[in-house]
């Protein structure tokens, strides 16, 4: 993400990085300071792997706190109230009937640091995504993959995303 680019996130997402931040600088900072000085406490600090490990676990949680409050600086948060299911958008979940392989796909839109393709959240950069964004049910939509092949949804459905 460059900086000062906006970060779409869906209300539920923003509690959960909101969530995930809490508990690293509360919790986690903590728990590592905690690993740090018991290591420190075995002495020689040159052959000590308890000692590295934590020093690595402390700047991982650093970096994603990092990471988190970019996120979070730069979020533009969609509010459900405002979601219009009468067109596709973030926030919304769609039902789509593939037309290549007849068979019906539900996807919840969101912004792109909470796409997940296992819990069918798609980005709304993403190829399918930015292709669904803006139609209205009873659309049929072009998606151009990146290889190049073209696959066809009818847009079945629109509501709000349940989370």
């Amino acid at each position: 993400m460059a900086n000062g680019t906006k970060t779409m996130l869906t209300y539920a997402g923003l509690k959960k990085y909101e969530e995930e931040l809490h508990d690293l600088k509360v919790v986690r900072r903590q728990e590592v300071a905690q690993k740090i000085k018991v290591a420190r406490e075995q002495g020689d600090l040159s052959e000590n792997a308890d000692y590295d490990a934590a020093k690595d676990e402390q700047s991982e949680i650093e970096r994603r706190i990092d990471e988190l409050e970019r996120i979070l600086k730069h979020a533009e948060v969609v509010v459900d109230d405002e979601v219009d299911t009468g067109k596709i958008s973030v926030g919304c979940e769609v039902k789509l009937h593939d037309m290549e392989y007849d068979e019906e796909v539900t996807y919840h839109i969101v912004g792109s640091s909470e796409a997940n393709s296992l819990q069918g959240k798609i980005s709304n950069e993403s190829p399918v995504g930015a292709a669904l964004i803006g139609h209205k049910a009873g659309d049929v939509v072009d998606v151009v993959l990146p290889a190049g092949a073209t696959i066809q949804y009818k847009v079945l459905d629109i509501k709000k995303s349940a989370d």
